[in-house]
Formats: structure tokens, sequence, C-alpha cells
């Protein structure tokens, strides 16, 4: 049987040579797909050669060929993430380009030579290669996981399965595009109230440190013996303290955020910090609301698109945002893996109001629970 010289990409993205032997060329691809490589270079071994190793050399050099080249540079902060606004335009182009009847690798080398964020120039570019050596697309994509997630690949697996990729990358865009959308409404509303309270606390410190302590010395003078009000005293008493004790003042927060932020590594603190911010006056329920609008969102578009709803609701777990809810949905698949409804972890988890778990349970009875569950981020959206 033919023996073949390969290099390869692992599932880390490490290149791997070595030897197979296999009937034909494609069988020898699609045996190192089945061993979890993407081929590059596939090469049968030179007869004259009992080592094979001027195949081995002409595999390294096609290898080395089909790489992109990279103008080379001094670099001193490379971007490890594609941008949601680059990752977005590039999902929506590919979906209009293969719905236009274009074949997904050309489709991928338009969008190459056109895209001018040069780390996403790079990844489709390895993209297109992968696809090219044989390898199907949600395993291309796979390969970079900083820049495509376990929601972008899962919705492509399906789409590929289901031969409706097109249809599933424009439910993939619409999804970023919601998404972003409320995002930047989020962030332009915060914006405001944001500035307005740093300018307040800016002016307070200013006011008790600089300024109070003046009018302190001008009322001694004013009233003598006097006693001064009790309010004017606790600020006098506050000024005072502000004064006295700024150091300690700005360790002391310093220290609360280092604590903050060493209790949200932890499983538990995490759990914590999240159930409070779901709870906490003003914001609790603005926080609710965006993450039920996401999960809703996320399980719902996965589900629609083909997804299993066990491997849907492990994507929509990973993608929460928040220990709290990823919790709830964890127990969510286990009550769906052992043949269980959904409703009833929803209900006791006490994280999701009784309208959201009163939809799904109507979705989940008529075999509308897609549906239902994009409704419901409809409306949290505009809640939110």
């Amino acid at each position: 049987m033919p023996r073949f010289n390969y290099v390869a990409l692992d599932a880390r993205g490490q290149e791997a040579t070595g030897l197979v032997e296999a009937a034909s060329t494609n069988a020898a691809i699609a045996q190192l797909r089945q061993s979890g490589y993407f081929p590059t270079s596939v090469i049968e071994e030179a007869i004259s050669g009992p080592d094979g190793q001027e195949a081995r050399r002409r595999a390294a050099k096609v290898a080395r060929t089909t790489k992109p080249r990279v103008k080379k540079g001094i670099v001193l902060f490379e971007r490890k993430k594609v941008s949601s606004k680059v990752l977005m335009i590039f999902t929506r182009q590919l979906a209009t380009l293969i719905d236009s009847g274009l074949p997904l690798l050309r489709s991928l080398n338009v969008l190459a030579k056109q895209e001018r964020d040069k780390l996403m120039k790079k990844t489709i570019i390895k993209i297109a290669d992968s696809v090219q050596s044989g390898s199907t697309f949600s395993d291309a994509l796979a390969l970079h996981p900083r820049v495509f997630n376990d929601l972008y690949v899962n919705m492509v697996k399906a789409g590929e399965v289901g031969g409706v990729l097109e249809l599933v990358l424009t439910r993939l865009s619409e999804f970023q595009e919601k998404a972003a959308k409320i995002k930047n409404k989020v962030a332009a509303a915060m914006v405001y109230p944001g500035i307005v309270m740093t300018m307040a606390l800016g002016i307070m410190t200013f006011l008790l440190i600089f300024i109070v302590p003046r009018f302190e010395m001008i009322f001694q003078d004013l009233l003598g013996d006097k006693p001064l009000p009790p309010v004017t005293r606790f600020v006098m008493g506050v000024s005072g303290f502000m004064k006295s004790n700024g150091l300690i003042v700005f360790g002391a927060i310093v220290a609360a955020v280092t604590l903050y932020k060493f209790v949200g590594r932890t499983r538990r603190g995490r759990l914590l910090i999240d159930n409070f911010k779901l709870r906490m006056p003003l914001f609790g329920n603005l926080n609710r609301k965006t993450a039920i609008s996401r999960f809703a969102r996320t399980l719902g578009t996965l589900v629609t698109s083909g997804v299993p709803i066990l491997q849907a609701l492990n994507i929509t777990r990973d993608t929460a945002g928040n220990a709290a809810i990823a919790l709830a949905i964890s127990k969510v698949h286990d009550s769906v893996k052992e043949g269980e409804s959904i409703v009833q972890p929803l209900e006791a988890s006490k994280v999701f109001p009784p309208m959201v778990v009163s939809m799904v349970d109507v979705g989940e009875e008529t075999g509308k629970l897609p549906e239902m569950l994009l409704k419901v981020a409809d409306v949290y959206d505009d809640e939110v």
C-alpha cells in the first residue's frame, strides 16, 4: 500500500509531520482528518528513497509555500482578538456571497482580499487554506477559538450538516447585530449618568478637602462659643477625616477593588458577586433583564439553527456572562438529559421571572420553544 508524507496542524494549531499508509491521497487526507489533524500537504513517499527523505522535503516545502506571507516588523503590542464589529461584517458579507451562489472557498478568498483588519485578514487566509486542504468550514473555524467562539462554530457545523450554511450565517449575523445594537444603546444611555456621577464625586472630594476647612474657621469667628448645627458638624467631621486620612481612604478603595477581583476569580465568589448583581438596587433589574435576553436569544438562535438542545444548553451556559444564570442553565441541562421538562429548574432557580417561565412552558408544550425564546429576547431587549 502506498505511503504518504504529510504536514498537518493538530487541534491546538501546532504543526506536525509524519507518514501514513493509504490507498490514495484522498484516503490519506480522510485518515488524517479522522485522527484529528488538518493536513496542509500530503505527498506520496518517493520510491527511490527508503526513508522518503526527498518526499518529506517536498512536503515541507509545499507547506511553507502555501502559508500566507506576513510582513514582518517590530510589533510592540499585538492584538489577539478581533472586534465584534469586524466579525459581524465578515459574517454578513460571507452569508451574502454564499447566498449569491459563490462557493465557500472563493467567498473566503474574496473577503481575504478586501479585509482591512490585519488580524482578521490573516485568520481568513488560514481558514481558506484549511478548507482547501480538505477541512470542513466548522473545523477550520475551530482552529481559531480567540476569533470564533463555540456558539459560532457549532451554528456553522449545524448549517453544514443541514445544507443551509447561508441561512445559518444570516441568522448568526442577525444575532450579532442585535447584540451589538442593544450593547451600544445601553452604553450610550450610561454615558451621561456616568459623567455626571464622576464629576459630582470629584467636586465633592475637592470641596471636602480644600473648601470646607476654610468655612470652619469662618464659622468659629462668627459664632464664637455657640455650637454649630448637627448637619454642619457632620460635614466638618467628614472634611477633617478626608483631609487627615486621605491616603488611608485611597488605600481602602484600592484594597476593596483588589479583594473584589480576587474573590471574583473563585467559583463561589463569582457566584455570590453575580447573584448580588442581579439583586442590587437600581442596576439589579437592568443586569437581570440583560442576562435573560442574552440567554433567550442565544438558546433560541442555536436551536432554530439545528444545534441539538443539550449542546445548545452547554454553549448558552458558557456564554451566559453571569455565574447565577449559568448555574440555572446547568440544572436545566441535567433536567433535559434525564428526559424532564425545562420549566421546573428555571422556576426553582428564582432567577427567571414568572413571565419568562410561563412563555417557555407554553413554547415547550406547543413545540415552538425556539420562537418563544426569541420573543422573550425581543421583549427584554426593548425593556433594557
